[in-house]
Order: C-alpha cells, then structure tokens, then sequence
C-alpha cells in the first residue's frame, strides 16, 4: 500500500461493526432466542416444560431443531450468492451498493419479526431467514474492504477495533432493551424493531466514509462475466498456494464450531441448564453481558498475543480453549457452572473471528480483486456453519437432547487445530511482516 492509511476511512469500517453487531446480539444471542423458545413451548401453571415440539410444512420437529435448519438453509443461500455479487463487486462501482443492500435487507427484516406468529410458523421464520442473510451477506462487503484501507501490519489491531466497538454498542442497545422489557413491561418484540432502527442509523456514518470504488477496480469489460472469471481465477490461484489453502481448510473445520456455539449458546441454556424457578430469563440476560464485556477485552489480549507469539499461535491457544469449553459444556447444569462458561466463551469468541479475518488479509496476495478472495473466505465460513447448525439440529432431531450435539463441536475444534499445524509457520511471518 503506497498511500498512508486514512484514519477517517479506518474509523468509518470499525464503525460499521458498532451498527451491525446488535443482530448478532440481539437477535441470534439474546433476546429473539428467549422469544422463540417461549413461544413455541408450551409450560404447564409451574412453569415445567410439557412440549417443545412444532409443525412446520405438516411435519413435527423440535423447535430449536427448526431454528438451527433455518439458520443453516440461510447460510447456504448466502454461500451460494456471494461469489456472484463480490466478483461483479470488484469491477463496478458497486462494492458499497451492496454493503447499504444487505444492511437494509437484514434490518428490515429484523424489524418484521415483530409480527412473529408462532401459529404461522413457516411464514414468520422467513424474517429469521432473511436477516440472517442480510447480516453476512454485507459481511461479504465489509470484510473485502480491510486489505484496501491499510497494510497488513495493521489488520490485527483494526480488525480488533471492530469487533470492540462491536461489543460496546450491541452491549448498549441489548441493556436499553431489558431496561424497557423488564423495567417497563414492553412487549420483547420492540427490541426487534430498534434493532432495524439502530443498525440502519449508524451504518449511514461508515458509508459516509468509506469509498465507493478504488481508481484500480474501474473496469469497462462485461461485468457480470467478469465476476465470474475472477471467482474461477482465485480458485487457480489458490491452488498455487499452499500456505493460504492450508489455512482455509483449517478455517473451514473450526468455523463449523465456532458460529454454532454463538448460535446455539443461549437455546442450549435454555433447554439444558436447570434455572429453578423463573430464573431462566435473568440468568441468560447475565450470561450474554458476562460474553459480551469479556470480549471486548479478549479481542484485544489475542491481538497483543499474536503481535507477540504470531497469528497461528494466538489461533492455536484459542481453539484449545473452545475444545475446553465444549467438553466441560457436556457436564455443567447449574448456572454458575454456566456462568463461567460464558466467561471463557467471551474471552475467545471476538478473538477467534477478529484473528481469523485478519490472518486471512495478511496472506491474500497483491490484487485488484480482494473481494473475490474475501468471499471465498466468506463461502468457506458459511458452509462450514451450514455443516455445524444443521448436525446440532440433526443430532438433537435424532437423539432428543441438546447436550448430544456438543460431541460434533469437540471434533470440529480438534480437527481444525490439527490442520493449523500444517501451516507453513514462516510464510505467515513473512506475510505479517509486509
């Protein structure tokens, strides 16, 4: 990068992370998840669970099970369209455009769960399903802007930056909403609404910023085609490189973990932990501030951590500690054991994401088509939670528990951590290093 970094543009990209981080809190982590479980179960006067089975198309299935296919069909459809949309992304004008679309996607359809009705269940999951491709298919976008903004040298911390400022302001707007829902006795439903509201409000200050196009992208051959020859080249390229090949597929395995524990967590809880009685709402809203304020510190400890040890060290200490965490997961039941659980979810949950971005960026080579090779990235993720939320769901549909799920977690973090050990160690220095 020959210009010096504009602190203004950097600013303005951590900043979306502060907008849009309240879907992930709010909707997949706290509040929609506590929503969903209660309205569709069914509880006796003392508040013990009769059923928790739903129809869906004339079928009977868990509701978590229907919950985790959901998600896993939505992460499939944004796996199969991103390619398509961030290769034509790189040679138009409209890099940007498809940022502000899928922001808006998933906002509005946030603000459409209002109307959630568990009696017209195949209906109301289609907000759940398009929010969920809203929020990461802007990912796309977001993520394809970092290597232009600033040098590899840079990428830990300012990719650490985001996903605080993610922290902080999701944190805000989730206590704003449990001030109005249990202070004031306002319908859960509302939060969803000002979910749309805020995530919409301040991406207007990223794109503010952020520039629509780089001089070196402008291209004036057929764009749609294009698109597509640069997808089939990155896939060549990466064939040539054996450090950033190695790397994906471990990226691939532990993803399947990683976004289905922050999937899953709070429905888990729910099901799994004994609360005593009506103690399981405040013990989870506990529970998610505990992940929350933690990660805010724990995205920037790994990131001092890999300026110390190197990237695939920090990563490696991370997924020992998922493993940790998914095994004592199976045996605790009480919430203080959850409780700490949480807490080592928190300390590793930003980081692992914040490092993994960034390690992906220092590795992607010299090229005008970074949105092509961050949406391979991208796709691998996404079908790597495609295989993870539909084997909990699976594993539950097929077992009746929760807890079994966990087995395929384990294996997912040990599979990932032995391939991260395949990586050529000195090529990711030299890449850190540029």
């Amino acid at each position: 990068m020959d210009k010096q970094p504009d602190k203004k543009v950097i600013n303005a990209w951590a900043f979306y992370d502060w907008a849009n981080s309240v879907y992930p809190l709010v909707i997949t982590t706290a509040i929609f998840p506590m929503f969903y479980e209660a309205v569709t179960s069914q509880y006796d006067e003392a508040g013990n669970l009769i059923s928790d089975v739903v129809t869906f198309w004339g079928m009977e299935f868990k509701n978590t099970e229907i919950y985790s296919y959901v998600a896993s069909f939505s992460f499939l459809v944004v796996s199969l369209i991103s390619p398509v949309l961030s290769g034509i992304a790189d040679y138009t004008d409209s890099k940007k455009g498809f940022l502000q679309f899928f922001c808006y996607l998933g906002a509005l359809s946030c603000a459409t769960l209002f109307f959630f009705d568990p009696d017209h269940l195949e209906l109301s999951m289609l907000p759940v399903f398009f929010a969920s491709v809203g929020f990461w298919g802007s990912i796309v976008f977001y993520n394809a802007y970092l290597p232009q903004i600033a040098p590899p040298s840079m990428h830990d911390r300012i990719s650490a930056k985001g996903y605080a400022l993610g922290y902080v302001g999701s944190s805000i707007l989730l206590i704003a909403n449990l001030v109005m829902i249990m202070g004031f006795d306002i319908p859960a439903k509302w939060a969803f609404v000002s979910v749309a509201i805020w995530w919409i409000l301040f991406a207007q200050i990223t794109y503010r910023r952020l520039p629509s196009v780089f001089a070196s992208e402008r291209q004036i051959e057929n764009k749609f085609t294009k698109g597509w020859r640069e997808l089939r080249s990155v896939w060549g390229q990466l064939k040539e490189m054996k450090t950033i090949r190695r790397y994906l597929i471990s990226f691939f395995v532990y993803s399947m973990g990683v976004q289905t524990v922050m999937l899953m967590a709070t429905l888990f809880a729910a099901k799994e932990i004994d609360w005593g009685e009506d103690g399981a709402k405040t013990g989870l809203i506990i529970s998610v501030l505990i992940i929350q304020f933690i990660a805010i510190g724990g995205a920037y400890l790994l990131s001092w951590l890999s300026s110390k040890w190197g990237n695939l060290k920090a990563l490696s200490l991370t997924l020992f500690i998922w493993i940790g965490i998914c095994i004592a997961a199976w045996f605790i039941h009480t919430p203080t054991e959850f409780y700490m659980i949480a807490a080592a979810v928190g300390l590793v949950m930003g980081g692992i994401q914040s490092l993994s971005r960034s390690t992906y960026s220092k590795l992607v080579p010299e090229t005008k088509d970074y949105a092509s090779f961050f949406s391979f990235y991208d796709v691998l993720e996404k079908l790597g939670i495609v295989i993870g939320t539909f084997s909990y769901g699976f594993i539950e549909g097929i077992t009746g528990s929760m807890r079994n799920s966990i087995i395929a977690l384990i294996s997912f973090f040990i599979l990932g951590l032995i391939l991260l050990y395949r990586i050529p160690k000195q090529e990711v220095i030299a890449a850190s290093n540029d």
